[in-house]
């Protein structure tokens, strides 16, 4: 009797369903799975002899096969182990009613005494095995809450294979788990540390960060050190806009496949905000690991990736930046597959103006020649600089400022973030028929349409594309920038001055 289970295997986001055959012959003692399974796959043999031993049954000496099918796709998951040992109990009669097994998916992998282990990737195959029509999804507990953020299926905890063989005997009712509040999720608001009241000065910078994550739109920023480069940048995570739902389910499938959901955290409710460190590899960067797993860029997504000292990055992982930057999304390749990610994150950089740092600062003296200077600068190259939205230079505070923070109380996050949100909302409003959820998403063909400016401002913009020498992608930024800005305002029209506050973030050509 050739026995049939179901699994599904996650290559990438990409989720396929996976039939698992097990035939039971007589001959010599053999235990052999085909179907192109990884290591990772071939090693569910030893698991499940002492698995099936730990709970009363055990692998009949015969010659067994076990194929997964399609057969011509990667099977790179450590999951198919419950699978595997359902197809050998219904072959040897421990399990006598498949009854629910048909329209079921088993998520496992096995300890030697039997119980389950948490696996990753549980909430895009938990969404997969919904569209496919499946009732129910048998899960270890350790990601039972991940996978009832999704409704319409029933989600089955088991705790080891032996409360299994129960309940798929009847002999042990089954409790589906229940549909987890999102919304109550979503309230659970992390505790930031930062805050813009804590950033003495920088109203410019402030301005222009609070306009970046109004419209998602990347912004550079130059200035000595100590200056508030970083804390503005952390603060900056605190003003970001709220998450919609499917932003959020998004955002967790990625961070699903990477492993970093839990029954703690089943599902991103804040918008990511990730720091790299300047000697990150471009693998970590778009994606790590034969089989190309989320890089920081992916893990970014809908968020922050902040780049501190962004100058003393190797240049060839800064340009790997280039491609997400412009499209959204990464593609990995690999010797066996490729891999597709998302990618629209709002890239958040600082730097100082020279090698010694002290090039803009009225107190210091700058120990750097001219050639160190422009070398230094060089590692950012021009097509790169073309992709970012706003550059602005963050001054050394004045101790005056330090003594007027005493006595006027400034502006905190939230008020901040609650123009944001305002103009966040009108963005989502303005693209309910498409998949767009801020202005810097807008290709050139929706820029035409969405960004009309009057005679006058034609002819402002057209003369600073002259005089800055501004290129194309150049100037349909300006567009964005400016269409935000007059969302921040709540104007339906791109006024005059939305464009000048807008090419006032514009890099002047330095030579």
């Amino acid at each position: 009797m050739i026995s049939l289970t179901r699994a599904i295997t996650v290559n990438g986001l990409d989720t396929t369903v996976v039939d698992i055959e097990v035939d039971i012959n007589q001959g010599l003692p053999a235990f052999t799975i085909v179907g192109l399974p990884d290591q990772w796959v071939q090693e569910s043999k030893e698991r499940l002899r002492s698995a099936l031993k730990s709970s009363g049954a055990k692998i009949p000496p015969s010659r067994i096969t076990v194929n997964l099918a399609p057969a011509n796709i990667k099977k790179t998951w450590p999951s198919f182990d419950l699978g595997i040992a359902i197809g050998i109990l219904l072959d040897q009669w421990y399990i006598k009613n498949d009854t629910l097994i048909k329209d079921s998916v088993f998520l496992w992998e096995l300890s030697l005494d039997g119980s389950l282990r948490h696996i990753p990737s549980v909430l895009p195959a938990t969404i997969w095995a919904r569209e496919k029509g499946f009732k129910r999804l048998f899960i270890p507990s350790a990601n039972t809450k991940e996978a009832s953020v999704i409704p319409d299926i029933e989600v089955i905890k088991i705790d080891n294979l032996t409360q299994l063989i129960d309940i798929l005997n009847a002999d042990e009712l089954y409790t589906p788990e229940p549909i987890l509040d999102i919304s109550s999720l979503r309230e659970e608001k992390i505790e930031w540390w930062y805050d813009f009241a804590h950033v003495i000065g920088q109203a410019h910078a402030k301005r222009a960060l609070e306009i970046a994550a109004a419209g998602w739109h990347n912004i550079l920023m130059e200035g000595p050190p100590g200056s508030g480069k970083t804390l503005l940048a952390k603060s900056f995570a605190t003003i970001l806009p709220d998450l919609t739902l499917d932003e959020a389910v998004e955002i967790s499938k990625i961070y699903s496949i990477s492993g970093l959901l839990s029954n703690e955290r089943p599902l991103i409710v804040e918008r990511p905000f990730r720091a790299i460190h300047h000697t990150a590899s471009s693998a970590s960067i778009i994606g790590w690991g034969t089989q190309a797993k989320p890089g920081e860029i992916s893990l970014a997504h809908k968020g922050v990736l902040f780049l501190d000292e962004i100058l003393e990055f190797q240049k060839t992982v800064l340009e790997v930046l280039r491609q997400p930057l412009e499209d959204g999304e990464i593609t990995v390749t690999r010797v066996n597959a490729s891999y597709n990610y998302p990618a629209k994150f709002s890239l958040v950089g600082a730097m100082n103006p020279c090698p010694c740092g002290y090039l803009t600062d009225p107190d210091r003296q700058c120990i750097c020649s001219v050639n160190q200077i422009a070398n230094y600068r060089g590692r950012l190259s021009g097509p790169l600089m073309d992709r970012v939205d706003m550059f602005i230079e963050v001054p050394k505070v004045a101790t005056e400022e330090f003594q007027k923070a005493k006595w006027v109380l400034a502006e905190n996050s939230h008020e901040v973030q609650l123009r944001v949100q305002k103009a966040r909302d009108i963005q989502l409003e303005r693209f309910t028929d498409s998949t767009l959820s801020a202005n810097s998403e807008m290709s050139s063909k929706q820029v035409k349409e969405i960004c009309v400016l009057d005679s006058e401002g034609e002819w402002i913009l057209s003369s600073a594309v002259k005089s800055m020498d501004l290129s194309a992608r150049s100037y349909y930024r300006i567009l964005k920038l400016s269409r935000t800005i007059a969302d921040l305002h709540g104007d339906k029209d791109i006024l005059t001055e939305h464009i000048l506050e807008a090419l006032s973030f514009r890099k002047k050509d330095e030579n």
